[in-house]
């Protein structure tokens, strides 16, 4: 008597296992872009970061002033203001780049103060903000025009 051993998967077997693969790759596919929006937010910590130390930097090297006031909002790098220092409107682009939306940083400033604000990524309806007292935090509301402080 001969028995029947099979040689090769069955289509059902086939298709159970697509199905498998296909169900993991949805599922790790879903924590990438969880985890690329969450680096995205680090990056913009970052780059904020640096403003703040470098505005420190740029506030000594000028006699204790942050330069010509910016009230409206505006990170343009316009000569006279803190904003146009080299590694801060560096730092200002980096964290533009990472948002993923240019001009999605608002800088406000007086000749002794500043605060920075810019969107984060993960939850858009939160912002990372830099100010000139040390503040480094996320807030539920954007940067009105002309405040040199984080909420």
């Amino acid at each position: 008597m001969k028995l029947h051993s099979s040689r090769g998967f069955t289509l059902i077997e086939l298709l159970v296992v697509i199905a498998i693969i296909g169900v993991l790759s949805a599922v790790v596919l879903a924590s990438l872009n969880t985890a690329r929006s969450k680096g995205s937010d680090a990056a913009i910590q970052s780059d904020l970061g640096t403003i703040k130390s470098q505005a420190e930097i740029f506030y000594g090297d000028t006699s204790n002033s942050y330069g010509t006031a910016v009230a409206n909002n505006s990170c343009a790098a316009t000569v006279g203001t803190l904003f146009a220092e080299k590694t801060i409107a560096q730092a200002i682009a980096g964290a533009d780049t990472a948002n993923g939306t240019t001009g999605s940083i608002t800088c406000n400033s007086t000749a002794k103060a500043y605060a920075v604000q810019a969107q984060l990524v993960n939850d858009d309806t939160k912002y990372w903000c830099v100010d000139s007292v040390g503040s480094s935090k996320e807030e539920a509301v954007a940067m009105v025009a002309g405040a040199t402080a984080c909420l």
